[in-house]
């Protein structure tokens, strides 16, 4: 309560400067991301879209930029951009049309129901009058799926609703609800069994026996303090990072409620993001109690050094407070280690640069460095300090590979060293609503990540993901660094700790995914998944699923079980 008094006395003091066109973003995991990726690529030195570390995007944004670069493709050549390039774009316009300049016509629909729905070709409801947009969609999916020596069908069932607006252009919101069934491969069962939680959502109830219930809910509202300082007071979820993985901040974990202002100015973007969280409870999913909260600030700051090359700053520290937000951590300016350290305060705080280099017009490398602690004496002596806690992450995405339209491959390696991001308390450990924050995997684990995309033709899309990780488990219930809900003062030692250590398990998920679009945002998935976990000193955590999984969707991402 303390968290949303003090939000509303900020926004009560903020709202008389609205003035400022104001747009909302587009969702977690966008069909669009690719698309825009490749983008940014062929660009190489865009001064807008080098600027995609955090997700979800501005609207307004992208579908200026992407007017522009494609414009000036059409008379200069400059992107070369094949035609399912082009069809993608037009398609993004579709789905964001409030942003589109000119002629909209182009979108609209060719035999709309009733004249009312689908007047254009992405939105079921549209309101577009001067002064006020709304969009409304509904949101579906239906997922069955097979997996191999198991008696019970697998499934998911998705029923809801979505839309965004805009009210004179200065103030911008969005929802999304859906009500969700879902019966999850074995392997997700015994994850949910141990940490209480089910990937990705918050309260569930049991549904079949062995199946979920649960509701999907967000909102947000938008609005600009000035020309450049935007505003986002929502209940959603965040990503931080170029690459497949974050070891910032994921999308991993339940939604939550959190205040953003970011600034975007010269060569400059910075971001400040207070989150109210849920630490870990074993009886959160009881329904009958209001669960503690949690507090974290994050700033970050990047710089487009030159054309083609970003780096950026970040720092976080989570905290509790007895249900009350930290009033030091509020500072939109400072780096939050001196004001921890005035605190007095042992809260959990962490440190981390990050960078990106857009090459040849066909190449992204990316990484992050996330220091959780660190003392560069342990590192030169190799002595495995526990204290020395840390993770790396290092990729590459190739577009057009091998001179083949649309198809783009990516490399990634992820590496966590063990006891990252946990602490010495329930409350100040890197998670929500028993989940991780960052990496699915916690820590002490290194993972290599391929994946294949081909588009070959604007309605088909084929995936091909490969996963391989290593990770040390406990051990005898000796907590080896891996689970971060674990205090890491129960730890057996402070020296000889490296990657693996504890009960060596080795894992590997596959996946080939097709997707076809029948109409727009209406599209047929199907799937196969093979995933094997071996862990010889414990037979009781190998764990072996094959999964063919079809599937209709609108509107809605898909639900993948990658880690």
């Amino acid at each position: 309560m303390q968290f949303i008094k003090t939000l509303f006395r900020a926004a009560i003091i903020i709202s008389p400067s609205i003035a400022f066109a104001q747009s909302s973003l587009l969702p977690q995991q966008t069909k669009y991301q690719q698309m825009l990726d490749r983008l940014e690529i062929k660009a190489q030195k865009d001064s807008v879209l080098n600027f995609s570390f955090v997700k979800p995007q501005n609207r307004k944004m992208l579908v200026e930029r992407a007017e522009l670069l494609l414009k000036n493709d059409s008379m200069n050549d400059n992107l070369k951009l094949s035609d399912v390039d082009r069809a993608n774009l037009q398609s993004f316009f579709a789905n964001n049309i409030e942003w589109v300049s000119g002629d909209k016509s182009v979108y609209n629909s060719k035999h709309p129901i009733w004249n009312t729905i689908y007047k254009t070709k992405a939105n079921f409801f549209q309101v577009d009058s001067k002064d006020f947009f709304l969009a409304v969609n509904p949101v579906l999916q239906f997922q069955v799926s097979k997996e191999k020596n198991n008696s019970e069908s697998l499934f998911l069932n998705t029923r809801g609703v979505s839309g965004r607006g805009l009210i004179a252009k200065k103030i911008g919101f969005d929802f999304y609800l859906t009500d969700n069934q879902e019966r999850t491969p074995g392997f997700v069962q015994k994850w949910v069994d141990s940490f209480h939680a089910v990937p990705g959502a918050g309260f569930y109830k049991p549904f079949k026996t062995t199946a979920y219930d649960y509701f999907d809910g967000r909102g947000s509202i938008y609005f600009n303090v000035t020309k450049y300082i935007n505003v986002q007071f929502g209940f959603d979820k965040n990503f931080y990072g170029n690459g497949y993985r974050s070891l910032f901040l994921s999308d991993f974990s339940n939604n939550y409620l959190f205040l953003k202002l970011s600034t975007r100015i010269w060569k400059l973007d910075y971001e400040m993001l207070v989150n109210e969280l849920v630490p870990q409870d074993k009886d959160m999913n009881a329904g009958n109690t209001v669960v503690d909260k949690k507090y974290s600030t994050i700033h970050r700051l990047s710089m487009n050094v030159t054309k083609w090359l970003n780096v950026g700053l970040f720092d976080n520290v989570v905290y509790g407070r007895t249900n009350s937000v930290e009033l030091a951590y509020l500072n939109p300016i400072i780096f939050l280690r001196p004001a921890e350290s005035n605190n007095g305060s042992a809260d959990n705080s962490m440190i981390g640069i990050d960078l990106k280099a857009n090459v040849a017009k066909r190449l992204q490398f990316y990484s992050q460095i996330m220091l959780d602690e660190f003392v560069l004496s342990h590192v030169k002596d190799q002595d495995g300090w526990w204290g020395n806690k840390y993770g790396i992450q290092a990729g590459m995405k190739y577009i057009d590979a091998f001179g083949i339209k649309n198809l783009d491959i990516q490399g990634e390696v992820n590496a966590v060293r063990p006891y990252t991001y946990s602490h010495y308390d329930s409350v100040a450990n890197w998670t929500h609503y028993n989940q991780p924050l960052a990496h699915p995997f916690g820590a002490n684990f290194l993972e290599g990540i391929g994946i294949i995309r081909y588009q070959p033709f604007k309605k088909l899309q084929i995936q091909a993901k490969l996963i391989a990780w290593r990770q040390g488990l406990d051990s005898a219930g000796t907590n080896y660094g891996g689970n971060v809900f674990k205090d890491y003062n129960t730890r057996p030692g402070d020296f000889g700790f490296n990657i693996g250590s504890g009960a060596k398990g080795t894992g590997v998920n596959g996946s080939l995914w097709v997707g076809y679009e029948v109409l727009e945002n209406l599209l047929i998935d199907g799937s196969f998944m093979y995933r094997k976990l071996s862990v010889p000193s414990y037979p009781s955590y190998n764990n072996n699923s094959t999964m063919f999984t079809l599937g209709l969707r609108l509107n809605m991402f898909r639900r993948e079980y990658d880690y």
